[in-house]
Formats: structure tokens, sequence, C-alpha cells
């Protein structure tokens, strides 16, 4: 049976994926950031005894290899064996989608174009003659509507028959060096805006989402309000798997009865009760976290974000878009980390990467809510404490962004000299929520993806910790031998040598640090749980903690190293070990200057 490739071209925000997805089968994330479609994505399917593979191109806007994306996907079009290219374009703004079309022509005879999202078009009163459409670029045209899977069968039977050459014919009448003029003929002979009521409307929204005196207040009270649904759901979804896993423990342990006491010790005591611990505490955040992220993401609003931060990012020779790789970053340093491959340029994608960190990650919410709660509220509880959390939290995000700005600007005149690069951000279409695919994308893209990840480097430190807490050397505890080490610089910053000690112990997942500390300060050789807020402040306090402290913890929790998981994806995004060793001692270093100047203050 024939092989017969095929590749997939388009804009971002056109569907493409998603086509992609119906075609083959297979899930693919549909956005145009988090570097979905940076590489090619092959997938394969079979349709009238002939075997297809098919190939999703990187989302670009023109083949004049202005980004990384359009050099792979013209490079890919030139260079491979591609019997048709299926270019796809955007019936709610055909004229700036269908330019790439008409590049393509210029490079290959072989085209199909597809005009989708005509569901979105009809809401907003627009139509186009596809048949006319077909008729002036002389290639077969299809309309389709790829979240309702209409036209689909219809693009398959078209892609058949150009296979075999068959109606399939070129218009070489059309000039395509003047693309932008073409465009412009092309539509305004085929499209047709009944009532342009809904497009106003979505203008006096983006008048309110992009203005200078609403924008930024609107997306904080945003960002408040992802927070504070966070906080109050998670408590119970946690408290339900800690119970669940404490109940396994000792099954486990007499299920593994038959090994030597040792090394039963370390696998249920250090490898299981860590990672439990780090499920327990970072699933379901991220299951109420992700999802909310990817309603953002889906309706619009992103976009919109990096385009009111784009002017600071500007001042700082910087890219809007690195907003989108923050936003990315709160949910998991490592995700907005690979979000910055949406970034042209090579030295503003590195400016993103090596900033990403500053923004406190889903994993250290829990570690600064809890101290929140006994130091800086008292005893409020209920949703007044949870409103105070999430005010305080939205105020540490600020500081973060803020020296996010600080820091990009002292990069790009040291060690990243340059000018920013101009780049196209596209606001694209507000669209309606569905729920199916935000559930499937925040659990399996993100949620699942995250958590495996980190469990990864998680099982192995639990060990290590384990071995640590339980083991001498020369008769002296080796964790004794630690916590006195660094202690002296410890109390400079205002904290101790035990919780420098977590921070370290605990670089395999920000979650762990807490009962780490708990576990020296008890001295219980293993992970230890609190029962309640108020028994945890006991034990700190006990052991010399103060609302000075307390500041000074929430600082170094915010701005210290990245997880390991954070800094092997750094390293591999940026194929160096250097930029890695940058991204982990940069924002330690602004942690304990800021600890010290607190300490010296308060």
């Amino acid at each position: 049976m024939k092989k017969y490739k095929i590749a997939l071209a388009g804009n971002p925000n056109v569907g493409k994926s998603t086509i992609f997805n119906i075609l083959t089968g297979l899930r693919q994330h549909t956005g145009n950031w988090s570097g979905k479609t940076v590489e090619n994505v092959m997938g394969k399917y079979t349709y009238k005894n002939k075997k297809y593979e098919i190939y999703d191109l990187p989302g670009t806007y023109s083949l004049n290899t202005y980004s990384y994306e359009e050099k792979v996907a013209k490079d890919f079009i030139i260079n491979e064996k591609i019997d048709t290219t299926v270019v796809i374009c955007n019936a709610v703004c055909l004229e700036r989608t269908l330019n790439l079309a008409l590049q393509m022509l210029d490079i290959t005879s072989n085209i199909i174009v597809v005009v989708n999202l005509l569901d979105e078009a009809k809401k907003k009163n627009i139509s186009i003659d596809i048949d006319k459409l077909s008729n002036i670029l002389g290639v077969p045209v299809i309309g389709t509507s790829a979240i309702n899977k209409d036209g689909i069968k219809l693009l398959k039977d078209t892609i058949d028959n150009s296979v075999n050459n068959k109606n399939l014919k070129v218009n070489k009448g059309i000039n395509t060096k003047y693309v932008i003029l073409e465009c412009h003929k092309i539509c305004k002979s085929v499209v047709k805006i009944e009532n342009d009521n809904y497009i106003k409307r979505e203008r006096k929204v983006d008048k309110i989402l992009t203005n200078k005196v609403t924008g930024i207040p609107i997306m904080l009270l945003i960002l408040f309000g992802i927070f504070w649904l966070t906080i109050v759901g998670s408590n119970y979804p946690s408290d339900i798997l800690f119970d669940f896993f404490s109940y396994l423990e000792d099954p486990l342990y007499n299920f593994f009865s038959f090994l030597p006491a040792s090394i039963n010790n370390i696998l249920i005591f250090g490898l299981y009760k860590t990672t439990a611990w780090v499920v327990s505490v970072m699933f379901p955040p991220m299951l109420i976290f992700f999802p909310l992220f990817t309603i953002l993401e889906d309706i619009g609003l992103l976009p919109r974000i990096a385009f009111n931060l784009d002017t600071f990012f500007c001042k700082c020779n910087s890219c809007g878009k690195q907003a989108l790789t923050m936003c990315m970053g709160i949910g998991c340093n490592a995700v907005g980390v690979t979000g910055a491959r949406i970034i042209d340029s090579k030295r503003e994608r590195l400016l993103a990467i090596l900033t990403n960190s500053f923004m406190p990650c889903n994993g250290r919410y829990p570690t600064i809510i809890a101290v929140i709660t006994m130091f800086l509220i008292g005893n409020n509880r209920g949703i007044l404490s949870s409103i105070v959390s999430a005010l305080i939290l939205v105020l540490i995000i600020i500081v973060s962004i803020i020296m996010t700005f600080i820091v990009n600007k002292i990069l790009s005149k040291t060690i990243l000299k340059g000018d920013n690069v101009s780049f196209i951000l596209e606001l694209s279409d507000y669209r309606r929520i569905r729920i199916v695919p935000i559930i499937i994308r925040s659990i399996i893209d993100r949620t699942l993806y995250v958590l495996g990840r980190a469990l990864l480097v998680a099982a192995p430190a639990g060990v290590i910790i384990y071995l640590i807490t339980n083991y001498t050397i020369n008769g002296f505890n080796i964790l004794s031998i630690l916590t006195d080490f660094f202690n002296s610089f410890g109390l400079l910053m205002g904290l101790d040598g035990v919780i420098l000690l977590a921070f370290l112990l605990g670089m395999p997942a920000n979650e762990i640090v807490m009962p780490i500390m708990l576990m020296i300060y008890l001295g219980t050789n293993t992970l230890t749980d609190y029962d309640n807020i108020n028994s945890l402040k006991t034990i700190l306090v006990d052991n010399g903690w103060t609302i000075s402290t307390a500041i000074s913890f929430i600082i170094f929790t915010v701005f210290h190293f990245p997880c390991s998981t954070t800094v092997l994806t750094i390293k591999k995004e940026t194929n160096s070990w250097y930029y890695a060793l940058i991204a982990f001692i940069l924002p330690t270093i602004i942690g304990i200057i800021l600890c010290i100047l607190i300490n010296t203050i308060i």
C-alpha cells in the first residue's frame, strides 16, 4: 500500500492542530504557545486503501523566514517530497490568513485551501463564497468547521483526488509577488459581512481589556480570582489524598516485609512517603489552576495580557510574548520555560527562560499560603482568610513581575545585549468555553505531564533524604552536620540552617520543603505532616520563628533556585549547562540579598 505525505500549514489560531487531531486520531494541543507545533509533528491515517502521513507544520504567518517557525515550515515544504499541502485559513479573518496560501503557490502547485472556523464566521454574520474563491485561486477550496467535524469527509476526498492528480488545477494568472494587494482584492470579492454588530461588540470589549487604565487592573482581578478558587478548592482534596496515602503506608510496609528492614524503610519512608506527599500537595491545586488557566487561553484573554505588558517588556529590551511564558510559569516553571519557544529572537527567548523562575510556581503556593495564614493573618479563618491570602499572593506576583522587568533590563545590558525585535502578537477571536477540550488539555497535557516529571525527580530525592537523615559519618549524623554548616549564613538572612537545608533537599520538588523542615525540627527521620495550622505554628515558634522569619521565608520561597525539573528543562531547551547555571544562580542571589535587607530592617 503506497504512502502519501501531506503537509498541514497555516497561521496560529486557525484550527490547524484540531484538523490534524481529527484526521489522525491523535490529541495535539490547539493553541499557539507552549511549543505545541514548533517542531514538525507527524500522524498517520488510512483512507480508501491509501496510507497517509500527515505533518502538522509550525504555525506561521508567512514564508519570509522571519522567525524560526517560518523557516522550519518553508524548509520542510521545499526539501521534503510532499504530495499535497493543505493550507488552513481562518474564515473570520480571511484576508490575513490567505496571505500564506498565496505565498505557498509560489513554491508548490499541489495545494488545497481549507477555510476553517465557518461556525465562528456565521456567528459574526460573515459569509464566504467558497466556490468563487476556488475559481479565483485555481485550487480546491474546502469550507470546514473542524470543532464540529463539518467538511472533514470532503477534505479527505479532496486529498485523495489531489494525490491522484484528479481535478487539481492551478491558476497561473495570480501574481503572488504582490500578495497583500491580491489578498485584498480576492477577499473583497468573496467575503460578505451582513451585520458587523458582533465585531463592534468585540472591539468594545477589547477597548476595555487592552486599555492602559483598565487592562492591568482587570488582569490582576482575574489573577486574584484564580488564586482564590485554587486556595479554597484544593484544601479538602489534599486532605483526602493525605489520609488515603497514610492508610496505605502500613499495608505496603507489610507487603514488602520479605525485604531486609533497611531496604523496606528506604522504599516506604523514603521513596513512597516523598512521592505521596508531592501528589497530595501538587495534584489538587493543579486540577483547579490549570483548567482555569486553559479557559483564559481558550477564550482569548492570554494574548491580551501579553498586549498589556508589551510596553513594559519593550522598555526592558525584551518581548511582549514573555508575558505568556510568565503566566505559564505561575502554573509550572518548567512549562513556562518550554513556552519560550514561541519567542522568535534567540536573545529574547533566553531572557524569558532565565527569568521564568522569578514567578512562584504552583508547588510553592501551599507553603506560602500556610506561612501567610499563620503569621500574617492571625486567627482569621474561612472566607476572609482565603481572600486575604489570595490578595497577598497577587501582591507577591506583582513583586515577581517587577523583579522580572529589572533582571531583564540588567541581562539585556550585560550578557544578553541587544535590541528587542518586532513580532506579531495576534489578538485571537473571543470564543465560547469548551468544557470537554479544556478538561482533556488541562489534565493530560499539563497536570499529568507536570506531575509525572515532578515524581521522576521526587522519588530518588526521597531515598536520598532518608539516607541523609538516618545514617552517620564517624558517629555524627549527616543531617546535623549539614544543618550546623548552614546555620550561621541562615541567621544572617533571618532564617536558620534547617530552613536552608530544607530548600536544598527540596530542590527536586518545592512541595517537600515544609515537610523536610518539620522532619528536622521534630527529629522524626522521615517526612512529617502536621495535624492543623495551629500545631504547625506551635512547632515553628518553638524553634525560633518570628514574623521576621516568616517574611524572610516567604521571600526566599519566591526567589530561590528553580526545582531540578526546571533546571533540566532549561538545559534541554538551551542545550547549555551555562544558561542552566545562570538560571539557578540569579534568583538565589536576589533572594539572599532581599532576605538580608529584610532581616536588617525588621
